[in-house]
């Protein structure tokens, strides 16, 4: 019982503190690879602190919704976060970490993010809700048919399971249905997260905002869980990525040394990734919205192809 407490408490310490990092490690590479110098890499803390200091703002026409939402998209993506391994492939709540469990956790923190920006009755939040959830009905199921088709290999929905059985089968990685699989996961990671060509997260322009318009009636503390929650899924996300089809240094089991190096390949497989999105990001435009859906057809194929391609090879 002691080390299931620990294992948790040790699992949320790393998600809080490494989700903001990484946040911060993207901005600070986008602004050099545009000849910026932009924020710097602890920005992300910062921010925070401030906002969870600062006071509130609650529009008259709220309800209880809108101060729900904040807590629900913040609790509901750090239970999401426990189910997913990390540094060790034994999660804290591995025995209720299917596939499943995280895509519905993050769908009830996209559920509630989406009425708490219509709860205000702001053209912006209705405008911000109706993208975010036509986003959102593209990707899960985008989501889930990359990760079924690793799940399948590994005979278990169960993610710690599945990245136990990766680390034994680490050359998987190289056959097509894992490579497909691997590309319709990371076009979902940059539609879940709203990052260019999808979203871009540093505007406010009516015609290109979807996460942002969601968020504009709130402020102080409420919107630091938000940011919270935002930066925390994204490092799940990309934490899903890497260790489900990539599990160079994944430890098996919570042990000192094992952690040791399983955090330390982490974090270098994040800076990959982060480099990768970067890459996307700057080597790319803003898509129109009405070319979305065109962008989620081609991750949706592509996981459906992994899928397909695992019972024909």
């Amino acid at each position: 019982m002691t080390g299931a407490i620990l294992k948790t408490l040790a699992q949320l310490v790393l998600l809080l503190m490494l989700a903001p990092l990484v946040s911060g490690f993207i901005k600070m590479l986008k602004a050099r690879l545009q000849m910026r110098r932009g924020p710097g890499i602890l920005q992300p803390y910062r921010d925070i602190h401030k906002l969870l200091r600062k006071g509130m703002v609650v529009p008259d026409s709220a309800s209880w919704l809108f101060s729900a939402t904040p807590y629900v998209v913040f609790l509901a993506t750090l239970l999401a976060g426990l189910m997913v391994p990390m540094a060790a492939a034994d999660t804290p709540v591995g025995l209720f970490g299917g596939v499943l469990a995280v895509v519905y956790l993050l769908g009830l923190s996209r559920f509630f993010l989406a009425l708490g920006g219509l709860d205000t009755g702001s053209s912006f939040g209705g405008l911000g809700s109706s993208r975010e959830m036509t986003v959102s009905a593209l990707a899960a199921p985008t989501l889930m048919l990359a990760v079924f088709t690793v799940a399948i290999g590994a005979g278990s929905t169960t993610l710690a399971q599945i990245a136990k059985v990766a680390i034994n089968q680490q050359w998987r990685f190289l056959e097509p249905s894992q490579i497909l699989a691997f590309a319709a996961l990371f076009l979902v990671l940059i539609a879940e997260t709203g990052r260019i060509p999808v979203d871009n997260p540093a505007t406010h322009l009516e015609l290109t905002m979807i996460h942002e318009a969601m968020i504009l009636e709130y402020s102080g503390p409420y919107l630091a869980l938000i940011e919270w929650g935002a930066s925390v899924k994204q490092l799940l996300l990309m934490t899903l990525l890497i260790n489900v089809f990539w599990p160079f240094g994944l430890a098996a089991g919570w042990s000192l040394a094992g952690l040791a190096a399983g955090l330390a390949w982490l974090l270098v497989k994040l800076a990959v990734v982060s480099c990768g999105v970067v890459l996307v990001e700057t080597a790319n435009a803003k898509m129109r919205l009405f070319r979305v859906p065109e962008l989620m057809a081609v991750a949706f194929v592509l996981g459906a192809l992994a899928l397909v391609s695992t019972f024909l090879f």
